[in-house]
Formats: structure tokens, C-alpha cells, sequence
């Protein structure tokens, strides 16, 4: 097992990972910016680095400065959280050369994973449905035109290197073909210096169902069941819960043995979500993120495990500390993304927290790295804290949500409670009703 790790991240996921170190006993390295001197994961560490000044690009994206503190420190292994370089195959490629542990899958899974064309070449020969689409990319508006007929519209024009709603766009229509199809890669080539796009079929009224996989890198893997993101805005997701409300079990069993197997055959190791787009019982593959997600609490609620223990676990070499047979579900779970932005147009609102406390309770976790007096810097995400509850049912979970949006407080600034509170009111949230496309539509009726 490792002494020393360094966390290659901030904020509250930093912070999830310091305490899964420190229960493991295992000394922790906080990295950070100048703007985070005085951040939490900075105070709950065994020791810190500073690693630049504020700008993520200079500080939590620079590659020689991390390694840098790895070698100033001693820190043994690199978890890299979510976000920044926890995607990033160069990274992983230069923290292996330097004779140090990357806490999650190789250089190799992330860059198959990480090109999108590739990522569903991959799945489909190993057996994992996929959305009807082209083989590869598609150079010319002719070439488009011509899968567009071939598979019927409405059609989604996606970059291959795309992320983050970036780069994608929808023709409904052959008419509407020409405009998406250049729009897309621009976008693609003006956010990641690459303009090749790929066709797929568009799902009308899907919902986004991923399944969270564990692998030991020796052929072994589990997987431990779905969680439903469909309520996104701009394809963020803002809620998430697991098990899916209309998932069945026969269909989690089929779909999760299903991509259990595919990462087995590859001998991936470590935490990966599988994404799926979800209608009419049917499941179609859009991504793999080969990393923890923001939303794997209402996982661990739901199958009572510590996932980054268990990734630390694996990294060092030890076998998964469960099989298939040994999780079962016991309940069920809801996060609220809660983002530092003022409605109701969602802009950034950074600044000094004046007052700031946890909703608590049986089957409440709050995962944030807020304190009172704690100043939101503006350069990075807006993302300041996830609030999980477990119940016995979906019932018993939103009742949960309710109570703890009342009791959580966080003045000074402006954020998107008061989007979950009002969520929680609308028939749609509470029988579990909603798609990708409801809260964009609610959103619009709302405040438009």
C-alpha cells in the first residue's frame, strides 16, 4: 500500500479523497494555486505545495509542476480526482515515467476511451449496443448528407474529441444538415484544435443512464448498477439518482453483465462509467469516462462501498474487495449539484461565503469545501457542493432532499438551491417522469 499520495485536484473532490487517505492511513499532498492558499483541501492535508498562480492552465493543468511536488514531497501515487488531467493519456504517460503510481486506468484505455469514433468502435466489438451512426468520421457535407438518409433524421453531428456539449449539434431536417454539420466542427476545431465529426442517430426522448464499473486490470471486473443523469442543462448534468426510476431489474442485469464483461476483455483497471443513451428498454452507448465521476456517492449509498478507497486499493495492487454476488442494492439515493451561479440565468456568482451550514441527519452527506469566510475564487468551476440522501425508497429519498435543502445554508453568495427546491414541487421530479430534455423545457416555460 502506498505512504504518501498526491491529490492532483481541488475543491471538494480533493477533499473526498484526503478522507479516504486518511481512514486508509495514508499520508496526503495538497497541490494548489495561489488563489486556494486558503482552501480547504490546502488546511486538511497532511502537507501542500503551491504550484502556481491562479489560472488553472498554469496551475492544476501544468504537468511539470504536479510532478514537481510529487518529487518535493514523496508522494508515491497521483490520484487525479475529476476534471484537469484526470483524462488526460499525456499525463498519465509522464507521472508513469517518472516511476509513480496514477491512481486509475493506463494511458492506453484513456486514449481509446478518449477519442469518441474509437470509444465506439471498441464497445461495439465488444458486444456493448450502440446508437445507430457513421463508421467513423465524416469528412464531407455530401458524406453527411448521405448517412443522415441512410439512418433518418433527426441526426446529432458530434466532434470526435468533443466534451462538455461542445461540438454538438442537431439537424432535424436535411435543410437544417448543412448549418449544424460546419458549426460542429468549428466548435470542435476552436476547443480542441480538431475538426473531425461523426453522425449518430437522435434519440427524441431519451434518458442518460450509465453504469459505474470497477476493474482489477487481470481480467476481473463488476459493475455496480446505473444511476439516471437525464435533468442536464446544456448537457451538464444537475441531478442525478441511482437506481434508475425505470430501469428494471432484468435490464440492469443484462446492461451491467454486459459492460462488466467488455471492461474485463481489456483488462481495465479502476473506476469507469459507461454512458448510455435510454429509450423504450433499449440501451445505445455514447461514452466512456475512464475516471471517477462527480456523481459516484448516490453509488456509494446505494451499495454501502467506498469507491476511492477502492481505487486506491487497486492501484496498489490488490485485488477488487467484492465480487459480482456480494452487491446488492439497498435503497435508493439523489445529489443535487449545487453551483456557486445566480439564477435565472446561471452566471457565475464567486465571492465571500458569510455564513455556511451543513444539512445533517440520518442518510444525509454533504460533499463540499466550503467554510465560513471562505472566498469562491472566479477561475475555475462553479461547482461548490453536492448534497447526497440515501432512503429506503425514492419517496423516502426526495422527502430526505426536501429537509436538507431547508436546512442547508449558504450566504454571501448566490446559488442554485432555490432551481432544486422548485424542482421538487413539479410532479414530472417526483414520479421520476423527466428526460434529457425536461429541465431545458422547464427552464424555458419558467423564466422565459
Amino acid at each position: 500500500m502506498f505512504d504518501k499520495i498526491l491529490i492532483a485536484n481541488r475543491g471538494e473532490i480533493a477533499l473526498r479523497v484526503i478522507r479516504a487517505c486518511q481512514e486508509m492511513g495514508i499520508q496526503t499532498v495538497a497541490v494548489h494555486s495561489t488563489a486556494d492558499s486558503d482552501a480547504m483541501h490546502v488546511r486538511m492535508a497532511d502537507e501542500s505545495v503551491c504550484i502556481g498562480p491562479p489560472s488553472g492552465l498554469a496551475s492544476y493543468l501544468s504537468m511539470p509542476a504536479i510532478l514537481a511536488a510529487c518529487e518535493i514531497s514523496g508522494a508515491q501515487a497521483i490520484h487525479p480526482g475529476y476534471g484537469f488531467l484526470s483524462e488526460n493519456a499525456h499525463f498519465v504517460q509522464a507521472v508513469e515515467d517518472h516511476g509513480l503510481k496514477f491512481i486509475g486506468p493506463t494511458a492506453e484505455h484513456i486514449r481509446i476511451m478518449g477519442d469518441k469514433i474509437t470509444a465506439k468502435d471498441t464497445m461495439k466489438a465488444l458486444g456493448v449496443p450502440c446508437v445507430p451512426g457513421s463508421e467513423g468520421g465524416v469528412d464531407s457535407l455530401n458524406d453527411a448528407h448521405e448517412v443522415a438518409a441512410d439512418i433518418g433524421y433527426p441526426v446529432i453531428i458530434k466532434a470526435t474529441a468533443g466534451g462538455g456539449g461542445r461540438g454538438m449539434k442537431v439537424a432535424r431536417t436535411a435543410k437544417e444538415l448543412e448549418s449544424a454539420f460546419l458549426t460542429a466542427r468549428a466548435e470542435g476545431k476552436a476547443a480542441f484544435g480538431n475538426d473531425e465529426v461523426y453522425i449518430e442517430k437522435y434519440l427524441t426522448t431519451p434518458r442518460h443512464i450509465e453504469i459505474q464499473v470497477f476493474g482489477d486490470g487481470k481480467g476481473k471486473a463488476v459493475h455496480l448498477g446505473e444511476r439516471d443523469c437525464s435533468l442536464q442543462r446544456r448537457h451538464q448534468k444537475v441531478l442525478e439518482e441511482a437506481p434508475g426510476p425505470y430501469v428494471s431489474d432484468e435490464e440492469r442485469k443484462l446492461i451491467g453483465k454486459t459492460c462488466a464483461d467488455a471492461v474485463a476483455k481489456i483488462d481495465y483497471i479502476g473506476a469507469g462509467t459507461i454512458e448510455f443513451l435510454y429509450e423504450n428498454g433499449e440501451f445505445y452507448f455514447i461514452e466512456m469516462n475512464t475516471r471517477l465521476q462527480v456523481e459516484h456517492p448516490v453509488t456509494e449509498a446505494i451499495f454501502g462501498v467506498d469507491l476511492v478507497r477502492e481505487q486506491i486499493r487497486i492501484a496498489s495492487g490488490q485485488p477488487l474487495s467484492f465480487v459480482q454476488e456480494q452487491l446488492e442494492i439497498n435503497g435508493h439515493s439523489i445529489e443535487v449539484r449545487i453551483n456557486a451561479e445566480k439564477l435565472p440565468n446561471f452566471s457565475p456568482s464567486p465571492g465571500k461565503v458569510t455564513a455556511y451550514h451543513a444539512p445533517g441527519g440520518l442518510g444525509v452527506r454533504m460533499d463540499s469545501a466550503l467554510y465560513n469566510g471562505y472566498s469562491i475564487p472566479p477561475y475555475y468551476d462553479s461547482l461548490i457542493g453536492k448534497l447526497i440522501v440515501h432512503g429506503e425508497n425514492r419517496k423516502e429519498a426526495i422527502a430526505r432532499l426536501r429537509r436538507a435543502l431547508g436546512e442547508l445554508i449558504i450566504d454571501g453568495i448566490d446559488t442554485t438551491v432555490p432551481l432544486f427546491e422548485e424542482l421538487l414541487n413539479e410532479d414530472d421530479i417526483v414520479n421520476g417522469d423527466y428526460n434529457i430534455h425536461w429541465l431545458e423545457k422547464w427552464l424555458d416555460s419558467r423564466f422565459h
